[in-house]
């Protein structure tokens, strides 16, 4: 059985860098696969993003918008199964729960061993998504999102610590009750120098890696490292690198996606020397490098301080590991936290009352068009056009399959137009009551496909002599044959023809307007041009160079709140990387001059 754990930064861009989701799940080829930081919404869990073929999956959402932001965690369990139901395969749950304080659940009960804590303080830590449990009867998995706290950000300090605190108190007393326990995700936190490139002499001091590593069997703890215990000695081991400084470059990260391991093997010799978990249930646990955004080959792309190619994918890199000799257990079928059973993926159940009023409503909407549509036909001869029309409502039921018969060929066509357009006796046709008829007709009913394929209203002179059909259209627009027509007196035509002379006259004094206008926004643009370029120069002197490599910096500006919030600085181009690499970031810095502020007392 593989178990593995991946931080995908955002669900939705990984699922469009493979194509669709079961491409990305094939990809990883494991029985559990858990990610986290999904940045999903309950609402964005659609089926293209949570449904698999071969694949059960159990999702946990941010419930909360504190601090401005919404959906910006989340994580997911993804279980491949041949069947999810009535299956005895390990990899499917027999239970499942979002969150680890039991009130997220159907029972909304405090789990045991957190009664100490308040439903207020659990509910907090629980609403930004960061966990799901599910109980794979041999062992119970924990996939964790752990929070991120700044190093002067207490609220998130605090945060983190009752976090962690919680979720002790919750292993203990799985714990007590004899079960196995995995937790995997990246818990925002590397344990030692070890894990961490260059890491400072303090670096071991911090609160959160002190607790760490209490947790740790070789500090009298309940859990394994289970990469350490693989790997005691592998330096430069690292799941993740800065986005923004190009760490991947230089391999300039951070071992922070971790599989810790609790609990009795299966084994029923207790007693024996070095029987645990770990020692007799686990093959393997590594790094999957191939993952990483950055591969050896790659153009430099931090020269500059611009990156020259784009690389997809997450910052951090997958972690897995292997199960050895896991019994297969009793048949279940999959939770009820499935995904399969989220209304936006399961459709909501619609009840035969609704089903047979929104048909009823459909059919008389119809009725009402194809009335509306067929009520300039209705004084026509049934015989002109090529297909049988009606106007009783018993024929009106197959109006659109009629239609696309009439437009099928080009002589239907025309057959069909000519029935719409013309009455039974065309001499006696009032060209603007029928105007008026087909205007009152647009508004109101619906097109039909015939409509689309009907000839213009006035055709050209042109159009009408190679046709030669005659039709109420070619009556308007030759209407100066008709017998009631006045013809225009000269002194009239004068009159137009001297109108006709000074709108042009007017035209041609407009566009030489028109034209000095353009010219002189044209003279104001490569002004300004030549302007923002003599800036941009005097910018570009102004920017000093490295010390390390004598390269143009790139300019920053301070976007945490403080006293230097909105400063402008430089530093080195390159990317981030050892002091010991001469290629890497030389670390210079240097404020950007500013003006002192004029004190007003």
């Amino acid at each position: 059985m593989k178990i593995v754990t991946y931080n995908v930064n955002g669900l939705r861009p990984r699922v469009a860098q493979f194509g669709c989701l079961l491409k990305l799940l094939n990809s990883l080829d494991a029985d559990v696969i858990c990610f986290q930081e999904t940045k999903l919404r309950r609402q964005e869990l659609t089926a293209d993003l949570v449904m698999a073929e071969g694949y059960e999956s159990f999702f946990s959402c941010t419930r909360t918008s504190e601090r401005g932001r919404a959906g910006y965690s989340g994580v997911a369990t993804f279980c491949r199964v041949k069947s999810a139901f009535n299956s005895d395969e390990v990899a499917l749950p027999v239970a499942a729960e979002e969150g680890f304080s039991g009130l997220l659940g159907e029972l909304d009960t405090v789990a045991e061993g957190l009664e100490e804590f308040s439903k207020e303080e659990l509910l907090q830590v629980d609403g930004e998504g960061r966990c799901v449990v599910t109980d794979h009867h041999h062992f119970v998995l924990f996939n964790l999102y752990g929070p991120r706290a700044g190093g002067d950000d207490a609220e998130r300090i605090e945060f983190k610590l009752n976090f962690y605190k919680m979720l002790q108190k919750r292993w203990e007393s799985l714990l007590r009750q004899g079960r196995r326990i995995l937790v995997v995700g990246d818990l925002n936190i590397a344990p030692t120098c070890l894990d961490r490139c260059e890491a400072e002499p303090e670096f071991e001091n911090n609160q959160f890696r002190r607790w760490f590593r209490s947790m740790l069997v070789e500090n009298r703890g309940s859990f394994f490292d289970v990469f350490r215990a693989k790997h005691p000695d592998r330096r430069e081991a690292y799941t993740c690198w800065s986005q923004s400084s190009g760490a991947e470059e230089f391999n300039y990260g951070s071992r922070i996606d971790h599989i810790l391991c609790a609990g009795l093997c299966l084994h029923h010799e207790q007693d024996l020397e070095n029987h645990n978990f770990v020692a007799c249930h686990v093959k393997e646990c590594d790094i999957l490098t191939q993952y990483k955004r950055w591969k050896p080959g790659n153009s430099l792309r931090w020269k500059g301080g611009q990156r020259s190619i784009k690389l997809e994918g997450s910052d951090h890199a997958p972690v897995y590991t292997s199960l050895l000799e896991l019994p297969n257990i009793c048949q279940h079928s999959t939770p009820r936290l499935s995904a399969r059973y989220i209304p936006m993926v399961r459709g909501l159940q619609q009840t035969l009352v609704s089903l047979l009023m929104k048909r009823k409503v459909s059919e008389q909407v119809d009725g009402i068009n194809i009335k509306e549509s067929c009520s300039e036909t209705e004084t026509s001869s049934p015989d002109q056009c090529g297909t049988p029309c009606s106007s009783s409502s018993q024929d009106f039921g197959f109006l659109s399959s009629r239609t696309i018969e009439c437009s099928s060929g080009f002589a239907n066509e025309a057959a069909c137009n000519t029935l719409v357009t013309l009455s039974s006796e065309p001499t006696k046709t009032r060209p603007g009551n029928e105007i008026k008829k087909k205007a009152k007709g647009s508004q109101l009913s619906q097109l039909s496909l015939r409509s689309f394929f009907q000839k213009s209203s006035i055709p050209s002179k042109s159009n009408l002599a190679d046709t030669g059909t005659e039709s109420t259209q070619i009556d308007i627009s030759e209407s100066n044959h008709l017998p009631n027509e006045t013809p225009m007196p000269a002194n009239q035509s004068g009159s137009v023809e001297q109108c006709v002379l000074h709108s042009s006259a007017s035209i041609q004094d407009a566009d030489q307007d028109e034209l000095a206008a353009c010219s002189l926004k044209k003279e104001k643009n490569s002004l300004a041009l030549l302007e923002w370029q003599r800036l941009q120069q005097v910018m570009q002197n102004s920017i000093p160079l490295c010390k390390g490599h004598r390269e143009p910096c790139v300019p920053r500006v301070v976007k945490k709140q403080g006293p230097n919030f909105g400063r402008r600085f430089y530093v080195c181009a390159r990317a981030e990387g050892p002091a010991s690499n001469p290629e890497a970031n030389c670390n210079y810095f240097k404020w950007a001059a500013s003006k002192p502020r004029n004190n007003k007392g």
